[in-house]
């Protein structure tokens, strides 16, 4: 793990190195923004991930530090540990409680959310969309960290020092990285925001696509708690089957670069285990289910898990 973190960050510092420093040809300068954003995206899917599940290292503090990342990249690591952690994986696919299938009302996931005319075509202009998405992240974090906006009715837990330090150097260091530093260097401030657009909408194409590909699929489910007793009947194992899916298990590219997010499935089951563990604990997991009678989703490649995603956003659209 600490290898391939080596290996992301040579791969992001080196595009850096390559926009700012590299010959002065624009198809050069383009690419090299391409594989920035490439790489801060395998920052945040095979790293960041990883650490702010505490599953990256043994000691809290290694996971701290490193899970700080998300701040340098612009996502609250304060924020997204109670989204994600908290609401996501405890209430994978429930609606009012998993923000992250809320989608701010532009998308309709759930077939509980109720259907507005602009989610009529969905299913096209979605992949337009997925690419802006980090930029609205970045500052919406902002906004919510200094209001401590709740997500849908569920409040912020306090904050604590630390994050307050974390989310402000962390943005400083951000924008130092991204802005200050090629300012300095000579590039103009039109310069810099296309560059800086061109890395953070390949991110965002990136890793708003793989986030579909676990969770809004035709073949996970949308559960709603029981109205009288708020409660879901499944014990916690087999709901989080039952509401994510894994995909491309055989893709040795994806197997690397998204961090075990295509083991969506084993992810939610043990969130605190390092991902690069998942292949091998994927077989094991897909025995007991064999044996208990459970289904394990799996889209056996990503083309398949793609047009899952597609059907499924296409059904929301039209109402179902």
């Amino acid at each position: 793990m600490y290898f391939k973190s080596l290996v992301i960050a040579t791969w992001t510092l080196t595009a850096w190195a390559i926009i700012l420093f590299g010959p002065p040809n624009l198809a050069i300068k383009i690419l090299g923004c391409v594989a920035l954003g490439m790489g801060v995206a395998g920052f945040g899917m095979s790293i960041g991930h990883d650490a702010n599940h505490g599953g990256y290292s043994s000691s809290p503090l290694v996971n701290r530090i490193i899970g700080s990342c998300y701040d340098v990249i612009g996502v609250s690591s304060f924020l997204w540990k109670f989204r994600h952690n908290q609401l996501h994986h405890v209430y994978t696919n429930i609606e009012g409680y998993d923000n992250e299938i809320e989608g701010d009302g532009v998308v309709r996931m759930s077939p509980h959310t109720a259907h507005q005319p602009h989610h009529r075509w969905q299913h096209y202009w979605i992949w337009f969309i997925y690419p802006f998405i980090p930029i609205y992240w970045y500052f919406r974090d902002i906004q919510r960290f200094i209001r401590n906006t709740p997500y849908q009715d569920n409040p912020l837990p306090p904050k604590q020092p630390i994050d307050h330090l974390t989310f402000w150097v962390g943005r400083a260091i951000g924008i130092s990285f991204f802005i200050g530093i090629p300012y300095f260097v000579g590039y103009s401030l039109f310069e810099i925001g296309t560059g800086f657009v061109i890395a953070y909408l390949t991110y965002g194409a990136i890793v708003c696509e793989i986030f579909m590909l676990a969770h809004v699929l035709e073949d996970v489910e949308f559960p709603q708690p029981d109205p009288e007793s708020n409660q879901v009947e499944d014990e916690w194992a087999i709901f989080q089957l039952k509401t994510t899916a894994d995909f491309a298990p055989q893709n040795p590219f994806l197997n690397w670069y998204v961090g075990g997010l295509n083991y969506q499935a084993v992810h939610h089951l043990f969130p605190q285990i390092c991902h690069i563990h998942y292949p091998q604990i994927a077989p094991i997991m897909a025995e007991v289910c064999q044996e208990f009678g459970v289904k394990y989703v799996v889209y056996p490649t990503f083309r398949e898990a793609i047009a899952s995603n597609y059907r499924w956003l296409r059904l929301m659209a039209v109402g179902g």
